[in-house]
């Protein structure tokens, strides 16, 4: 093996000219994109209810509130096991590492199955995204939020797959940090929509 060839295969490991490692700064970037986007659904909604002509539904007597706060509390709970998660492969725990995991995406999937639940309730008792400006705004905002965490629910089963093959060790487990920043973004959004929407 040639020296390029080593230099080669050793660059592919080092960190940008910011001292962030690549994947690590394109997952920021992209957050960063991702804020704009949600910064503008809630914008949006915000302008649209306090410019409504007439009066805005109350949350509570359209939206159930007790069963989503419940929810709610399922996401935040995501984000304590994707911290543990990421302790566990700092310490080398790779059995912690895969409990973590794995709990983590189980919880995440229920949170969308409850949500899946809210909108059959919600559409069984005639409220659609047609029911006007607060129908299209509410499943706008919940429905994209609904399938950023779905699609963080199959990055996290990818993930804990290449866990139980070994895939990540102690020195080298760039994929959990990068997931983890993911989830803790959409777990932080819910918690602003859950207040905005459902609460305010």
């Amino acid at each position: 093996m040639t020296s390029h060839s080593v230099d080669a295969g050793a660059s592919r490991y080092e960190p940008t000219t910011f001292k962030v490692k690549d994947k690590k700064l394109g997952m920021w970037i992209f957050l960063a994109s991702e804020v704009m986007f949600f910064t503008g659904l809630i914008g949006s909604y915000i302008i649209l209810r306090w410019g409504a002509a007439t009066p805005w539904p109350v949350p509570g007597e359209v939206l159930n509130v007790p069963i989503t706060a419940g929810n709610t509390f399922l996401l935040i709970c995501s984000s304590v096991t994707m911290v543990k998660a990421f302790a566990a492969i700092e310490d080398g725990n790779q059995k912690m590492l895969k409990v973590w995991l794995l709990a983590t995406a189980i919880i995440g999937a229920c949170f969308v199955g409850v949500q899946a639940y809210e909108y059959t309730e919600l559409v069984h008792h005639g409220f659609l995204p047609s029911s006007g400006l607060y129908g299209s705004t509410f499943f706008t905002m919940t429905g994209f939020h609904g399938f950023h965490v779905t699609v963080g629910v199959l990055c996290l089963l990818w993930v804990a797959i290449k866990a139980f093959r070994g895939g990540y060790t102690q020195a080298d487990h760039q994929g959990v940090e990068i997931i983890g920043l993911y989830w803790h973004f959409v777990d932080l959004v819910w918690i602003i929509l859950f207040t905005i929407v459902y609460l305010i």
